[in-house]
């Protein structure tokens, strides 16, 4: 038996079925949720419950305390109705005529930017494109159901290649990917997915802030704002362990030296042989030591979730930040996926 389920303040309405989580179905009629890792480990989907009840699903604890789910909120990636539902939450227009394909494609050329990250460019059949918003991203598709989240590091308008930056965690596509692939191999991927994109309705300055590969979709959407002529004030924070970390760090430099935006990169565990002088310390803090007031800005941030959990709280907590101008994708991996 199906349950209706309408959206607050839109009134938009959907059919689930027993099977679907509240975001599943919503994505299948056409009305696109926020969300990004879609196994319950980010918190991106986070909404609220005004009528009815459902099936929580299995989620990290601390993506979905106690105390929110008696406020009535729920990750829709994972909650699926018990009953008929009115939920409240923002739905993402931009995205809803991108289609969703699942494509082969060809490894066309592989580079190790840092000893644990590899650059991919997969080309895509001659009469094939795909459409996607600069900040998406794709699965990669294995056998045995396994999938694997990348983000697109190219923006659209130079889609010839489609470029990937993977970190090696150790997971099955990392390790094929160190181990054995090589160029020309074939593979196959769904896409474009995820709510993480420029919101260009705005003319607030922007604050980018990635941690690891996290850089790949904001490279992305930096990248576009710079083909489209965009004049909002923008400034980059990135933030890894070690230098090696940020492994195109010249080109972020090479940004700021043309005066297209602020760079500054935060290592947070920098040994001493490497005579760091730059910022040391966690990336999103940075931003605090730099910006007393986030009332008139705009935030996106990739990267850990802890990062982007502790970003969004403290810039919303503390400096003023509207939480409907915190923009994020959380990078799950493995490890993440282990729900308790």
């Amino acid at each position: 038996m199906s349950h209706r389920i309408i959206i607050k303040p839109s009134n938009h309405a959907f059919d689930a079925q027993p099977e679907d989580t509240v975001l599943e179905a919503a994505l299948r009629e056409g009305f696109v949720l926020p969300y990004s890792c879609r196994n319950g480990a980010c918190g991106t989907c986070k909404g609220k419950i005004l009528e009815g009840s459902v099936d929580y699903g299995t989620y990290q604890a601390d993506m979905l305390t106690e105390a929110e789910k008696q406020q009535g909120l729920a990750l829709f990636c994972q909650a699926r109705a018990l009953r008929d539902l009115v939920i409240e939450c923002r739905e993402i227009n931009a995205v809803k005529d991108i289609p969703v394909k699942t494509l082969p494609c060809r490894v066309h050329h592989m580079e190790k930017l840092a000893p644990d990250v590899m650059r991919i460019r997969l080309k895509l059949p001659a009469n094939e494109r795909l459409q996607f918003l600069a900040g998406q991203y794709l699965d990669i598709l294995m056998r045995g159901g396994i999938r694997r989240s990348l983000s697109m590091a190219n923006p659209p308008h130079d889609d010839q290649l489609l470029e990937l930056h993977l970190r090696n965690y150790g997971g099955p596509f990392s390790q094929h990917v160190f181990t054995t692939m090589k160029e020309k191999d074939i593979l196959r991927f769904e896409g474009p997915l995820g709510t993480f994109f420029m919101r260009e309705d705005s003319d607030k300055p922007m604050i980018f802030v990635a941690s690891g590969t996290g850089f790949a979709p904001i490279k992305a959407m930096i990248e576009n704002a710079r083909h489209k002529g965009l004049t909002r004030p923008m400034s980059l924070y990135w933030g890894g362990r070690r230098r090696a970390d940020l492994y195109l760090t010249d080109l972020a430099q090479s940004w700021a030296d043309n005066h297209e935006l602020t760079y500054v990169p935060v290592l947070s565990e920098a040994p001493p042989e490497e005579n760091w002088s730059g910022r040391t310390g966690f990336v999103h803090r940075a931003v605090m030591e730099d910006f007393a007031d986030l009332s008139g800005y705009q935030v996106y941030a990739c990267g850990a979730p802890i990062v982007v959990d502790s970003a969004k709280h403290d810039y919303v907590a503390h400096r003023g930040l509207s939480e409907d101008e915190f923009f994020a994708d959380a990078f799950t991996t493995e490890a993440d996926k282990a729900l308790p």
